[in-house]
Parts: structure tokens; sequence; C-alpha cells
């Protein structure tokens, strides 16, 4: 991903209590940090995963192999990326856990790391933390009565294979995308939902400002009713990310990002500097704003 800094600005609050009445019945079991965090260190143990490599492919079969054994069904999305390396098979990860309804959330994020030769990159935070997140919150959906079909999405190829400048980035979401244009299945996305980064110790987001603005409201007005706060910045900057395909082709999306992450592409990004708490904090703010997510669309129905 890129940034670029921005000044700061505040969005207009929405009122969550109006929106999240009556969407979600029944009681569900909550998310748990520590099931991730086992998640994402298994995932580290792999070791790197850039796409197209048999380190990549044993992640795979990780996640699919999870989902599975708690009754959710992954297919693969796999298709030759064109790099500037050469062609490179890229596989992304579609799970659906179905709803009252067949308008579909997608909730997603990168399972693949960037690729270096010159050190060993086993990024904890970024690509293994939001695989793993991904994994226990498929666990809380699947039990979960979701008025909306949910489509949990671990994409492939967001890393540049060199460098993030042209389309040498995002291969995965831009495929997906494009895909779902061609067979008409975009039209019943009505948002996306993207994490990454989100394992840092010191967990700090901010508004990522090319995001669409309610989504992004609603989830940092259940941040603060949490008291997560201090973790969900107010000040915006925009970030080049998986969600940009989402955005430019008319889906409502938002990024939760921490790019304030000191070991971002480096070879610090180690199992030291994430943290079990961090994805707790996140599972525990996406799930208080998805009742008023769904509320929101179904509103505009």
């Amino acid at each position: 991903m890129s940034a670029i800094p921005m000044p700061g600005r505040r969005l207009p609050a929405l009122v969550l209590a109006s929106l999240v009445a009556g969407v979600c019945a029944g009681a569900t079991p909550g998310f748990d940090g520590k099931r991730a965090f086992e998640h994402l260190r298994k995932l580290v143990l792999i070791g790197p995963r850039p796409a197209g490599s048999p380190a990549l492919a044993q992640a795979r079969r990780y996640i699919t192999g999870e989902l599975a054994a708690i009754g959710v069904t992954a297919r693969e999305q796999a298709f030759d990326a064109a790099t500037p390396v050469g062609r490179i098979r890229t596989v992304n990860l579609v799970a659906t856990i179905p709803g009252d309804r067949p308008e579909r959330i997608a909730i997603a994020g990168h399972y693949d790391t960037k690729r270096f030769d010159d050190f060993e990159f086993v990024g904890a935070n970024d690509g293994a933390s939001s695989a793993a997140f991904l994994i226990e919150l498929a666990r809380i959906l699947k039990a979960r009565k979701n008025p909306l079909t949910v489509e949990l999405l671990f994409l492939d190829g967001e890393e540049a294979v060199i460098e993030w400048t042209g389309t040498d980035h995002t291969y995965g979401s831009r495929h997906y995308v494009d895909a779902a244009e061609r067979d008409g299945s975009l039209k019943r996305l009505k948002a996306l939902i993207l994490v990454d980064m989100i394992g840092d110790r010191d967990l700090a987001m901010r508004r990522e400002a090319n995001s669409t603005a309610w989504l992004t409201t609603i989830i940092w007005d259940a941040a603060r009713h949490l008291g997560h706060a201090r973790h969900f910045l107010d000040s915006a900057t925009p970030i080049e990310d998986d969600h940009l395909p989402f955005l430019e082709a008319g889906v409502p999306a938002v990024d939760l990002i921490d790019l304030e992450y000191g070991a971002w592409h480096t070879r610090g990004d180690t199992m030291d500097q994430v943290a079990a708490k961090s994805l707790q904090v996140v599972g525990d703010v996406l799930l208080e704003a998805l009742p008023a997510i769904e509320a929101r669309l179904a509103l505009s129905k």
C-alpha cells in the first residue's frame, strides 16, 4: 500500500443507536483475539509468503482447512497476474457465509507478503494479521444471524512485485472486481470493509481519506462507544490499498489500516511487534459497527 500525508479532518457523526435497533437477533460468540493471534503465529511459521510461492500455497491450505473446520467453505479464484517479472499464478480465496438476503457485504484482507531478496520478510503484521483476523471472524459470523450474506475475501497479490507504481500492486482485488463486473455479481455487493496491518502492538489507525464517509463514521463511532478512540484516530490520510478498485467500481468501501507501523516492509515485521489485544480491539469494533452498517444498507435498498 502507499500513503500520502493529508491534514486531519472530522467527519459528521451518525446516530449509531438509531441504526442498530432490530437488525440482528440472537446471541453469538465474541471475537477472540487470542485465537486470531494463534492463526497469525502459524502463518508466520510458514515463512515469507509472496504471491505465486509454495509457501503461499501452504498458507492457503492452512486458511481453507481452518475455515472448513468451522463449516465455512472457501473457493479459489485463480488467475495469472501480469507482473513486471512475468506472469505469476495468483489465487484469491472467497468464503461465503449466507445471510437472510443475497445482497452481500465483503470483509477483506490480503494474505500474501512482499517479496524481498536481501532479507527474510515474514510479514507478521503485513499479511498475517489480516488473514488471521478473517479466519477468527468467520467463526463469529458463521454462528451469527446475518441480515445480508457476508463474503470473506482473502486477497492475493496486494503487494508490489517490484515497486508500488503503475499497476504493480492490488492484483487480487482488481481481478475480483473485474470478474464480478463481468458476471454481474458486483451489483449485489453493497459494501466492502478492508483490514490491513491491524496487529500492531501499538495500534493507531487514522481515517483513510479515500474511504466512503458514512462507513468510516459508523466504525469510528463504534470505536468511541467501546472506549477505543486512542486506537481509531480522527486525523485522516489517503492510502492506496485493496479498497480502491472497489471504490472505483462504485462500491462503498473503507480501509482499516495502521500505517504508523514502524516495522512496515522491514525484517522487523515479526511476532514481537504484534499483539492479540490489537486484533481484539479491531474485532470488537467491527462487530459493534456491523449492525449499523447492515441497517444503513437495508434503508438504502
